[in-house]
């Protein structure tokens, strides 16, 4: 699927999405989950068609052999083969958006949503230029978005926060992503960023480094959020614990499902720790269950739950998008609540495998 604008990260620029989807047949209905791991192993080891594979090979074969089960059952039976997180959570959240269908229960319901439309924001990439970026901020925030992450990396850090936090004021709702571009010796540098009032400084240093993030969070005032060190509930324990971080990004694919995502919440509600919900360039069908998961009560901060278009100008389902008070609406139908255009599905599709179970 290809991106209205290229994205560009510390790690590399995407033009498009390489998108794997699964689809698990029930006899009570069909369910859909969305795998976000790149084409190319980049923001974690995972890849698309290594996810595709491993599914085959090693995932889906232990939910057949399990016989009848439910969305508790697949983390557990999952649980021997190691790492592949976003391949499980593709499969768990198909499981559930089936298993939710048959109830006629919605994914927000089911997971503890306590409102039905959630607060946008917006990422951002790394520009050409700083008028370029000026730009882009200005039409976003002309689209009613209500918070703006910068992509920054050494070199791209300080000069373009200054002038975005000057040409749109105090007001604005703004941080940064670094995606572990930075070292600890970098930390006069992240340090500067402390005057432009910045909501968070996300994943300055590497994904290993829970300590001297912990280091870091004494160096600076900007509170630390973490996003690729957080891959489970115990992560994030062990992250507060330390002081390596005052916020978590959470992303489902990352953790390994929604399931493992609401622990996370409910772990950070109880150390007084915020979250919000990231993205990763999902369709209709992972946003859907983002915006689900980011109506939970710890929720406090605007997440990228951007609209379709921010990403693609035709999305697979039904678009999502932008209201005029800046927020995007939690779907209420059973599920997930949106599923593929077929016709559009159809046109997009490069490749199917079929898993019979047995």
């Amino acid at each position: 699927m290809p991106l209205v604008a290229p994205f560009r990260t510390s790690f590399g620029i995407e033009t498009a999405r390489d998108v794997l989807l699964v689809r698990a047949a029930t006899p009570d209905g069909d369910g859909w989950g969305e795998c976000v791991a790149m084409s190319e192993p980049l923001y974690s080891p995972e890849y698309a068609d290594g996810a595709a594979q491993v599914i085959e090979r090693f995932l889906a074969p232990r939910l057949f052999a399990a016989g009848d089960l439910g969305p508790l059952d697949v983390a557990r039976l999952l649980e021997p083969v190691r790492g592949h997180r976003m391949a499980k959570a593709a499969l768990e959240t198909a499981v559930l958006d089936a298993w939710l269908r048959a109830r006629g229960e919605s994914f927000g319901s089911y997971l503890g949503a306590v409102r039905d439309r959630v607060p946008a924001g917006v990422s951002v990439g790394i520009m050409d230029s700083i008028p370029a970026l000026i730009d882009a901020v200005a039409g976003y925030l002309d689209q009613g978005y209500l918070r703006i992450k910068l992509k920054i990396e050494p070199g791209w850090d300080v000069e373009p926060v200054r002038a975005v936090r000057e040409r749109f004021g105090d007001d604005l709702l703004l941080q940064v992503d670094a995606n572990a571009a930075y070292t600890l010796a970098d930390a006069r540098v992240l340090a500067a960023l402390d005057g432009f009032g910045l909501l968070l400084i996300e994943q300055p240093l590497a994904e290993d480094d829970l300590r001297q993030h912990a280091a870091l969070a004494g160096m600076i005032r900007t509170p630390i959020c973490l996003d690729e060190s957080i891959e489970s509930a115990k992560d994030a324990a062990d992250a507060l614990l330390l002081g390596a971080c005052r916020i978590i990004n959470v992303k489902p694919g990352r953790v390994g499902g929604y399931l493992e995502a609401r622990r996370i919440h409910d772990l950070a509600q109880a150390h007084g720790a915020a979250v919000w919900c990231g993205g990763m360039l999902e369709t209709g069908l992972g946003r859907a269950a983002n915006v689900a998961l980011a109506a939970l009560p710890g929720f406090t901060l605007p997440g990228d739950t951007s609209a379709s278009n921010r990403y693609f100008a035709q999305d697979v389902t039904e678009p999502f998008v932008l209201g005029p008070d800046g927020h995007v609406a939690v779907p209420s139908g059973p599920g997930l609540g949106v599923e593929p255009l077929p016709d559009v599905l159809a046109a997009l599709t490069t490749s199917t495998t079929w898993l019979p179970a047995g």
